[in-house]
């Protein structure tokens, strides 16, 4: 005869499972897959780039922002209020308008 399988302790833990590792065998959790060298590189290559040192703005030809608020060289400037007033009066008087 043989004797009956001993029936699973409830308060026992469940075995965990091993992987050798450099530093001795490491237990892995249930349902949590390790991370693989293989999946950091594949992270590391999927992620966009980034700069290593700050980057200066590009402030030249199309993209120069500080160019847009220039005036440009034969445009002449708006008239001020000063000068708006003086056009309005004749600057020579005509020989008419003083007889």
């Amino acid at each position: 005869m043989t004797a009956p399988a001993p029936s699973p302790d409830p308060g026992a833990l469940p075995a965990f499972a091993t992987e050798p590792t450099a530093i001795g065998p490491q237990s892995l959790v249930p349902g949590v897959t390790p991370i693989h060298p293989r999946d950091r590189l594949a992270w590391r290559a999927a992620a966009p780039m980034e700069a290593k040192k700050p980057q200066r703005p590009c402030n030249h030809g199309l993209f120069d922002l500080n160019a847009r608020n220039q005036f440009d060289l034969f445009t002449p400037p708006p008239p001020s209020r000063d000068t708006a007033d003086r056009r309005s009066l004749p600057a020579i008087p005509s020989k008419e308008s003083s007889r």
